[in-house]
């Protein structure tokens, strides 16, 4: 077992100074080359995860291989090696902020951090991503707090190889990695298989919290957390924070797919896709980070950790580990350490003297592939319809007491009418959330506003050759509903726009009710 601070001390040719941070898996220390007159961060892990002769080599090949890696947004490693039983990683200090602690700073001044500013900082990480990923390295550990914003201005991604060096270790599940199941993929967490799309999963879940100032998903317990993302609708960002770019949170609904089939399949895809709907909302996009509003806070996060990065570095040997195949796996017995993690939770529900609370009891379901969101039941169907139906009517008896108004407004009023059941096909698509009813909706809307264009023009008879208007209209909605339906995360969608449609319709209608009293 290692002391509990090596401060004072010596690793190989680096003085040991005072301690920058910890958490779970590893301690850091500033470092000190006296030959080089150069400051360097020391990154300690935990002694006691190492187990066996294949911990060390699975540390020297991941380390090598982090150490090969050379890019302006990932955490540039110096040197490694192994002391008294006590492996360490060497890398370049710099002065900066963890996105862990910007993002809470903004959340202290009750601010949400500027939208050109958090595509910044992901087109960078992203930029990094891309590049590891060809080289056939996955981080496995995509969070706030390894996500560090330098006083260059630039993002880096740090802990490469840190997930895979502990992950053959029974303390995987049990200590070090606990703390991540916040932003860590559906696949990864339940099956322990990882690939660069489920790196960009969490890259999304750390999007999502830019955006709404708080995860996806949370609960009392890890295994909890890890069965929300499996099983649990994404909660639609923009329901929780309204000034959200439209575009920005169809990004997060593509790459927080409980599929990773249904992803972006790449980070330079989603990269691509994020330049576009920054151009899309008219978000001006600096060229660099802004300074932190502080570079000290007061609580350190729970997995502390130093800015460290820099030049790439010179004499190093060519990368000799990137596979053909990026798919890796954490362990061999994740599944067997996560089985053991229900047990667990199980033995202290028991020992509980009273009753766990129903809204936050987690039920101990086996770990197999699930629908993503809860199915609608019946009652809900049969209410969806009768509450259809009901705005239908609703709107008729409105018209027939605005006869008195405008005797005419029945003659004028059909658009109204198809509005009112376009309407009303929206709302059972949104309580439903059936995708395929975006079809009679869409076809309903685009007739109802056809015909507001013949009642206020009165051009009836260009009719004649705007005919095949209804041909595009109808083959436009069905080419249209396929393609989202095969883009995935149909249910989340359709609750979403069905809400959406429903809210066109009904102000549409109302605004050509007015009109039809009002003008003539």
């Amino acid at each position: 077992m290692a002391p509990t601070s090596l401060a004072g001390q010596t690793l190989g040719k680096y003085h040991v100074l005072e301690p920058l941070g910890s958490g779970g898996m590893a301690r850091v220390y500033r470092g000190y080359h006296p030959h080089l007159d150069r400051f360097v961060a020391i990154k300690v892990l935990r002694s006691d995860l190492v187990e066996d002769e294949a911990f060390y080599g699975r540390f020297r090949r991941e380390a090598q291989a982090v150490a090969n890696l050379r890019h302006s947004h990932i955490i540039q490693v110096f040197d490694f090696d192994t002391q008294d039983d006590i492996p360490y990683m060497v890398m370049e200090l710099l002065d900066g902020d963890t996105l862990y602690a910007r993002l809470n700073e903004y959340r202290v001044r009750g601010e949400t951090m500027p939208h050109g500013e958090m595509a910044r900082i992901l087109l960078d990480v992203l930029d990094g991503l891309a590049y590891a990923h060809q080289e056939g390295m996955i981080h496995r550990d995509i969070k706030p707090a390894n996500i560090l914003l330098t006083r260059r201005g630039q993002a880096v991604l740090a802990d490469f190889g840190i997930a895979q060096i502990v992950g053959g270790t029974r303390h995987t599940v049990s200590g070090a990695l606990l703390g991540t199941l916040n932003y860590m993929a559906p696949e990864q967490g339940l099956k322990g298989v990882s690939d660069a799309r489920s790196d960009i999963y969490s890259l999304g879940v750390v999007f999502y919290e830019m955006l709404t100032r708080q995860p996806p998903y949370d609960a009392d317990t890890p295994l909890a957390i890890l069965m929300k993302h499996v099983n649990d609708p994404l909660p639609l960002p923009r329901d929780i924070e309204p000034t959200i770019p439209a575009p920005f949170e169809r990004i997060v609904l593509k790459v927080l797919a409980k599929s990773p089939d249904d992803r972006y399949q790449n980070a330079a895809e989603m990269a691509a896709a994020l330049r576009h709907a920054t151009q899309e909302a008219a978000i001006p996009l600096p060229e660099r980070i802004s300074l932190p509003l502080s570079f000290t806070t007061p609580d350190a996060p729970a997995e502390s950790v130093a800015v460290y990065s820099g030049p790439s570095r010179a004499g190093l040997k060519a990368a000799s580990f990137a596979a053909a195949d990026t798919m890796s796996t954490q362990s061999d017995s994740w599944t067997v350490q996560v089985a053991a993690l229900k047990e667990k939770e199980a033995a202290q529900m028991e020992k509980t003297a009273v009753s766990p609370n129903p809204s936050t009891a987690v039920p101990l379901v086996p770990a197999a592939p699930v629908t993503p969101v809860t199915p609608v039941t019946g009652r809900q169907v049969a209410a969806a319809f009768f509450n259809a139906f009901a705005i239908f009517i609703t709107g008729n008896l409105i018209l027939v007491m605005l006869m008195g108004a405008a005797r005419d407004i029945f003659a004028r009023g059909w658009p109204i009418e198809l509005l009112l059941m376009a309407a009303g096909f929206a709302h059972i698509m949104h309580k439903t959330r059936v995708i395929w009813l975006l079809i009679p909706t869409g076809i309903l809307m685009g007739n109802g506003f056809m015909l507001i264009y013949y009642n206020l023009t009165n051009n009836w008879h260009q009719w004649s050759y705007l005919w095949p208007l209804e041909i595009f209209l109808i083959m436009g909605v069905i080419w249209y509903t396929i393609n989202k339906a095969a883009q995935g995360q149909t249910e989340v969608w359709s609750q979403h726009m069905g809400s959406r449609l429903r809210r066109i319709s009904l102000v549409t209608a109302f605004i050509f009710t007015l009109m039809a009293i009002f003008v003539d």
